[in-house]
């Protein structure tokens, strides 16, 4: 590996840990695309590395938010880990039902609503998660539901997780994105050992990355401490835009290509 390359993949990974700190989502997001355009990687290999990546970054995040007045609830996380086992195969199979753009348009469809939601919500500081057996049903079948898109999308469920606990928990947006990391770490652990047997990951690469991640995700997280909830929601609807604007740009490039396609073909 080049000393260009390592310090490319090293830029990858602090990008994603100070996102992943400062917003309580995994990294995938950021970590697969900048795998393939960067590191070179195939779809299968970049999703399979930032899995492993997403682990030490998570832990990080994890730690911090716990020093962060023990911004982390280890019921919550583990309800959302429950739903999301139960709920990632399930999404495995719709994807091979419908298509792939379909789905990918809900998506964005999806990030628009909750964007606009999380603008016009003013979220509380003192929300907590309290524990009855409806409340954790509701959580679990939260989990199920970021299962299911996780297995459709190939992608974390900190971008569906952490919105949705404030939004319709009242959960405070640091406990929110504490214990959505500590999902994270499950999936990410669960994910990897389903990879390793498939060697279906670059472990240099998934170093490199999440090192750096792991370095930086404290910084992020104590960015999303300073910041007001208010503003706190407001930037998280900004990366939705930004991520929905990426989702949708990808679509239509690949809608072109299919007309061009087309065109050849006649």
């Amino acid at each position: 590996m080049t000393a260009t390359r390592t310090a490319a993949i090293a830029a990858i990974g602090v990008a994603a840990g100070l996102l992943s700190g400062l917003f309580g989502i995994g990294g995938g997001i950021i970590l697969v695309p900048a795998f393939i355009a960067i590191a070179k990687l195939d779809p299968k290999t970049a999703a399979g590395t930032s899995l492993l990546a997403i682990v030490p970054l998570a832990v990080s995040g994890v730690a911090s938010y716990a020093l962060i007045g023990g911004s982390v609830d280890v019921v919550l996380a583990a309800g959302l880990a429950a739903g999301s086992v139960l709920g990632a195969p399930l999404g495995a199979k719709i994807l091979s039902i419908i298509s792939r753009e379909q789905a990918r348009w809900a998506f964005l469809v999806f990030l628009v609503a909750v964007a606009i939601s999380l603008v016009l919500t003013v979220p509380s500081r003192d929300g907590v998660f309290v524990p009855s057996v409806g409340a954790l049903g509701a959580i679990t079948g939260l989990g199920f539901v970021v299962g299911i898109v996780s297995g459709v999308l190939g992608i974390g469920g900190g971008v569906i997780v952490v919105p949705a606990l404030v939004l319709a928990f009242g959960i405070s947006d640091l406990v929110a994105k504490g214990s959505s990391l500590l999902m994270i770490i499950a999936t990410g652990l669960s994910g990897t050992i389903a990879n390793a047997r498939l060697r279906q990951f670059d472990a240099s690469t998934a170093l490199i990355a999440g090192t750096a991640a792991a370095l930086t995700a404290p910084i992020g997280a104590l960015g999303a401490a300073w910041l007001s909830p208010v503003a706190a929601n407001i930037a998280f609807a900004g990366l939705l835009m930004v991520i929905g604007a990426t989702t949708l740009r990808g679509l239509l490039r690949e809608r072109r290509k299919q007309r061009a396609g087309g065109k050849e073909s006649n």
